[in-house]
């Protein structure tokens, strides 16, 4: 009898987006802001902030994403980060992440933070929880445009990289 072999999964790469990338991170975000895990990005804002981007893709296809946004002078933002369902807990969101972490590190940026309602995931990676007023310019930049504000169910974890 013949042994039937399993497809070998595809090679994940992890690179900085491009143009071709806007319509597949404006998916997978949204699928992710309706299930109110993040919050939503329009293309406009995609286009915007297109060069803050890295993204996942295996098979010609992007199954994740990821941004490295500047919030102050030393400090950087990872925001949008979502790996589509069937490629979760295969490590990619741990690559876009220290894909960020590396581009913070090229930039300077000497402390980088995250809201996340998974804190256990980014301690993992050496993050540790902060509290959210030591972030005054995320909040009152991004967070009081949120649905959420002022009950915020996320925690903020930081890393310092100096």
């Amino acid at each position: 009898m013949k042994k039937i072999r399993k497809p070998a999964p595809p090679k994940i790469a992890v690179r900085k987006a491009c143009m071709r990338d806007i319509e597949a991170i404006h998916a997978l975000i949204t699928e992710f802001a309706r299930r109110d895990s993040m919050l939503p990005r329009s293309r406009a804002e995609l286009y915007d902030s297109l060069r803050d981007y890295q993204v996942a893709v295996a098979a010609a296809r992007v199954v994740g994403c990821g941004a490295l946004v500047i919030a102050w002078e030393n400090l950087g933002e990872i925001r949008s980060l979502a790996v589509a369902e069937e490629f979760q807990r295969k490590g990619i969101g741990g690559r876009l992440i220290e894909a960020c972490l590396a581009e913070a590190r090229r930039l300077g940026i000497q402390r980088v933070f995250a809201l996340t309602n998974n804190p256990a995931f980014f301690k993992r990676l050496g993050f540790v929880p902060v509290a959210k007023e030591t972030l005054p310019h995320k909040i009152w930049a991004d967070c009081i445009k949120c649905p959420k504000f002022p009950d915020c169910d996320e925690e903020a974890v930081a890393i310092d990289l100096s």
